[in-house]
């Protein structure tokens, strides 16, 4: 890095999962026949009903900049949907519209963290969280969990790991990476250890909530004694497969709404305006519209599933929600693949990539050194073809 640039900027992490798509497609135009599982991005097209509002949002003439915090009317399909699918209530004072969900994160690091506060990560995580809490300022600190318990933090870890400088916990329910789903009992659980520490804000990223197998998504903010000090983030990347359009929003307590509206107002301002107009549609239909989706990654978590348990060396959960599956590879550490030393994830992963052209992320972005990610975002027969390609090379 070049010395000139900031203190912050160098010690920031590259994504791992946006640079193991930037190295996927750098081989593709090289030749390669690569297989994609890396990215979480849906390969289903956007159902039709929303690309139309997003034209009648071009034909209207849709240009001018929007609110900061989002349209108004976009604001009210939101609330309705949160009383709708939560059974929560929200004014629009309370909800900010961001440029995706990752905006909204980082909005929220930002305005909640000083220098030195300590927030906690129930690892396996989202590859951002960490680097975002430190550039505002924040320590990340791992709550470590395992395959055996369902990549699942314990109300005891959790009460374990807070000290007097923890100011945020962050986790997502359905998980990216590992696909795991708290229950209602088990988010109570940990919710009872959280009264007793009032000062602690809860993040919960729930941009996976539709895509659940698991039965009614629950969020910490439907209990009464935690929604004042709960931000629910959601967006419609995943569920509409509208990753492009970039439209992510919270419901928050109203201070901690209007400090997010003040920050991006100085970042960003308000979110693309078709895209808006086209949010408006999707949440205001029911989610059986895109209940084909659902049901088609619930298949391909079984096909997934399935073909990894005949590969030896692949420890796995049972995903319960997301398009991620999040095996433990750590029998082939130590070990040597066709003249290539495996001793870590990162190893691992560049193993399959050069040798069975298939794209992964290792498990040290998560938080996990442990464990790859793999996304079953991808079309059947892709992974078929992947996971033959990776037991051919592992099982030589």
């Amino acid at each position: 890095m070049d010395k000139r640039l900031s203190r912050r900027i160098n010690e920031m992490s590259t994504s791992a999962t946006l640079a193991m798509a930037a190295k996927t497609r750098e081989l593709i135009e090289q030749g390669e026949d690569i297989i994609g599982l890396s990215l979480g991005e849906p390969d289903f097209t956007i159902p039709e009903f929303i690309k139309e509002a997003g034209i009648k949002a071009i034909q209207d003439d849709y240009h001018s900049y929007p609110p900061v915090d989002g349209y108004s009317d976009l604001k009210q399909a939101i609330i309705q949907k949160f009383q709708r699918d939560n059974n929560l209530t929200y004014k629009p004072s309370q909800i900010v519209v961001s440029t995706g969900a990752k905006q909204a994160l980082s909005n929220l690091t930002m305005i909640l963290l000083e220098e030195g506060d300590e927030v906690l990560l129930p690892a396996p995580y989202w590859v951002s969280y960490a680097d975002q809490c430190k550039l505002a300022g924040g320590i990340p600190k791992e709550i470590s969990t395992s395959v055996e318990d369902n990549f699942k933090v314990t109300p005891q870890a959790l009460e374990e790991a807070i000290t007097p400088r923890t100011k945020l916990i962050i986790y997502s329910s359905p998980c990216n990476p590992s696909g795991s789903v708290y229950s209602k009992k088990e988010l109570r659980a940990l919710a009872d250890v959280l009264v007793n520490y009032p000062d602690i804000i809860v993040i919960s990223d729930e941009i996976y909530e539709y895509i659940n197998f698991k039965g009614k998504h629950t969020s910490m903010a439907e209990f009464e004694d935690m929604y004042d000090r709960t931000v629910v983030v959601n967006g419609v990347s995943k569920a509409f497969a509208m990753t492009g359009w970039r439209i992510g929003y919270i419901g928050a307590p109203e201070w901690i709404a209007r400090a997010c509206n003040k920050m991006q107002g100085q970042v960003t301002s308000g979110a693309n305006v078709i895209a808006q107009r086209a949010a408006i549609a999707a949440l205001e239909a029911s989610p059986t519209a895109i209940k084909y989706m659902i049901d088609a990654f619930k298949q391909r978590r079984k096909l997934i599933s399935n073909l990894l348990s005949d590969i030896k060396g692949f420890k796995t959960n049972k995903p319960e929600g997301a398009f991620y599956i999040f095996p433990d590879i750590s029998y082939y550490f130590g070990k040597t693949l066709r003249g290539k030393n495996i001793n870590t994830a990162l190893d691992f992963s560049m193993y399959l990539l050069e040798e069975a052209k298939v794209a992964t992320v290792t498990g040290e972005a998560f938080g996990d050194p442990n464990c790859i990610r793999l996304s079953y975002a991808a079309s059947e027969n892709d992974i078929r073809e992947a996971i033959k390609r990776i037991k051919e090379v592992v099982e030589e």
